[in-house]
């Protein structure tokens, strides 16, 4: 299984809201911007993610966009499923071994596990922590 822009593109949007939730709006611009995406582009990744509830919208001049739930309550799962489909890396149920069956299943529920044990809230940390290392000079 690739995860394509789709999701790394919209795993980027939902990494963004989650490092300044609590700030207010954040537009789509200002995210292309800091990460040198098309907003364009954005703009398609977004509306998915808005309609299955996982942000909020607010019109106007200082609108933009919001998570509809806390960091830590948004998986890296759920916004891979919804921009990308099942997680599955091939049609094993046409799989007539069942051993490559077994074999399909498997890898399917590891990735599963790994993406829905992952929150928004783990990977800012993460790029919190990996930011703060890159600074870090030893003599």
């Amino acid at each position: 299984m690739k995860i394509s822009t789709r999701g790394r593109y919209g795993l980027t949007i939902m990494m963004d809201l989650a490092r300044y939730h609590g700030e207010g709006p954040i537009s789509l611009k200002n995210i292309a911007e800091r990460h040198q995406l098309s907003e364009h582009y954005l703009e398609q990744l977004v509306a998915p993610l808005r309609n299955a509830g996982l942000v909020k919208s607010t019109r106007g001049a200082y609108g933009g966009y919001t998570l509809s739930r806390q960091p830590d309550q948004i998986t890296a799962g759920e916004i891979i499923r919804i921009l990308e489909g099942p997680l599955s890396p091939v049609e094993f149920e046409e799989e007539d071994d069942p051993a490559k069956r077994d074999l399909w299943m498997r890898i399917r529920d590891s990735i599963a596990e790994v993406l829905d044990s992952t929150t928004l809230q783990d990977l800012i940390n993460y790029q919190s922590n990996d930011e703060q290392d890159a600074y870090m000079f030893y003599i």
